[in-house]
């Protein structure tokens, strides 16, 4: 996501705003200049040489000095994962039973995927939409993971072999992006951007969160949300702002929550504590009598979301362009944000909300695709089991 600030007219704009292209970054307008960040792109070959799956040591790749593993017997050289050669629409999408097993660096584990969830940067990433900073391709998709940890790098500290784990496997979900993703039957990635599953969530419950709540999370962080203020989340029933009103509420004491949903799906707003439940194709919330002071836009409503912000309130905004122009960065994947929500997780205070369609079988992520992309999912499409 990257994030914008501004103060304009008294209200203090917080526009985390993705990209045009996606749902992944979020800006704060500033009257500042736009600094421009420069990435040097490295082509990455997702096959990678045959190894010994009996061996406890391995080579990472050709580009990274070998560094020593621990690894539980019997992970293969190559795996079954959805990869696309070409930018296009599912089509494009194809089921691989010979891909190479990622490499782990120093810093990495290797995961045993048990789930997998899609989000919209997914489809937009296929489509092109930033290919500019993309990895090279083939790729395999998908950034939200939960697993089990069968190989360690020599660097990783905290996470062993055994260890039940969930998390965002790329750090910057537009900036070159992890080629090789999670909707594989193994993945690399950093231990700093995972976290041990809540022990109260099955693995298709945990990979649902980890994107969408981070960021939920990151939003009302920029934002300055406090104790004993109001918010109003457009768009509470998808995957961010389902989560952001459980946030809202549970993490940050926000003293009142409102949202809007279509009529089939108030119901699930108020499921998850919202108290004023708004239906939009009947009601336009920004003539409400009442204001807030934290306005939630995971829509992209970003005009009419700030006529329903107090004076001094903030903005968030996840989709669309933003102006004037102002300063970006990139909200990062980050393991400790999990962490630190674990406990809201195990106790219950939030929930995971999964598409009633799914889980969706691993041979059927194009179907998965397919739906995500209708603009009708409610909460998170989730692929389970895998393979």
């Amino acid at each position: 996501m990257e994030f914008t600030s501004t103060t304009v007219h008294h209200h203090r704009y917080l526009f985390p705003l993705l990209s045009s292209h996606t749902n992944q970054s979020l800006h704060f307008l500033n009257h500042s200049p736009n600094p421009s960040i420069h990435l040097k792109r490295r082509p990455i070959n997702l096959r990678y040489p045959p190894r010994d799956s009996r061996s406890l040591t391995i080579s990472a790749s050709s580009q990274a000095a070998p560094v020593s593993v621990e690894a539980s017997i019997g992970v293969p050289s190559e795996m079954k994962a959805w990869v696309y050669s070409e930018y296009g629409g599912v089509d494009v999408l194809k089921l691989d039973s010979s891909v190479s097993v990622p490499e782990v660096k120093e810093d990495q584990v290797l995961v045993k995927v048990a789930a997998a969830a899609l989000n919209p940067v997914d489809f937009k990433r296929r489509l092109g939409k930033f290919k500019a900073t993309d990895s090279p391709l083939p790729t395999v998709p998908g950034y939200d993971v939960a697993g089990v940890v069968v190989k360690v790098g020599s660097q990783v500290k905290n996470l062993k072999v055994g260890d039940e784990v969930y998390g965002d496997i790329s750090e910057a979900a537009l900036e070159n992006p992890k080629q090789s993703g999670s909707l594989a039957e193994y993945t690399a990635v950093e231990e700093k951007l995972l976290a041990l599953k809540p022990k109260n969530l099955d693995f298709f419950q945990a990979a649902s969160l980890p994107l969408a709540i981070e960021t939920a999370h990151e939003g009302f962080e920029r934002a300055g949300l406090s104790p004993g203020q109001s918010v109003l989340v457009l768009g509470g029933a998808g995957g961010v702002g389902s989560l952001a009103i459980q946030l809202a509420k549970q993490v940050f004491g926000a003293s009142k929550v409102a949202a809007t949903a279509s009529t089939g799906k108030l119901d699930l707003l108020k499921s998850l504590g919202v108290d004023i439940a708004i239906d939009y194709t009947k009601e336009n919330f920004e003539d409400l009598p009442e204001k807030f002071d934290v306005v939630y836009d995971a829509v992209g409503q970003s005009d009419r979301a700030a006529m329903a912000v107090k004076e001094g309130g903030s903005v968030v905004v996840l989709t669309g362009a933003v102006t004037p122009p102002g300063f970006r960065f990139v909200v990062t994947s980050n393991g400790d944000v999990l962490k630190k929500l674990n406990p809201y997780l195990e106790s219950g205070k939030v929930k995971p909300v999964i598409d009633p369609k799914g889980p969706f079988p691993f041979s059927q992520v194009v179907e998965a695709f397919s739906h995500l992309e209708t603009n009708r999912a409610v909460g998170k499409v989730v692929i389970s089991p895998i393979p």
